[in-house]
């Protein structure tokens, strides 16, 4: 049977996207949930119009994107922690202490999961990759001085 995804369905596809799929799969699962329905000449143009609009918008998504990587990636994020003479600190800066300080001192908003890091535990320079967008990455300096 022929459907037309109304949303993102994982493993098989996005909104807008027609389908080929079992019979039995569109009828007991897709069209009681209200992912999908059935693939109509009119709802086929319908679908095309769908896809033109996600297309758009997932273009915007990464142009912002990487308006917010080309932002963060000529700054140098300064973190102050706690630490000894020999340069090692007293705890570590965390994945969201970057977050955090990214925030204020560069006005950007991401997950702690987004910064891709072991705990800082030294004095210093150190470059850390922060994803932005699924397919954009950038990387961020952090220096970490002491306080």
């Amino acid at each position: 049977m022929k459907v037309v995804l109304r949303s993102d369905v994982a493993s098989m596809g996005s909104k807008g996207d027609v389908l080929d799929v079992a019979d039995g799969y569109a009828r007991n699962y897709l069209i009681p949930n209200g992912l999908a329905f059935k693939a109509t000449p009119g709802s086929v143009e319908q679908s095309a119009a769908m896809r033109r609009t996600r297309e758009l918008r997932e273009a915007k998504e990464i142009a912002d994107a990487q308006a917010i990587a080309d932002r963060v990636a000529d700054k140098v994020i300064r973190i102050g922690a706690n630490a000894g003479d020999e340069g090692k600190l007293f705890g570590s800066v965390t994945t969201n202490d970057i977050v955090t300080a990214l925030a204020e001192q560069a006005n950007v908003v991401l997950d702690r999961k987004a910064i891709a890091s072991e705990p800082i535990r030294i004095l210093g320079t150190h470059t850390v990759a922060a994803r932005v967008h699924p397919e954009v990455e950038v990387n961020v300096t952090i220096e970490v001085v002491a306080v």
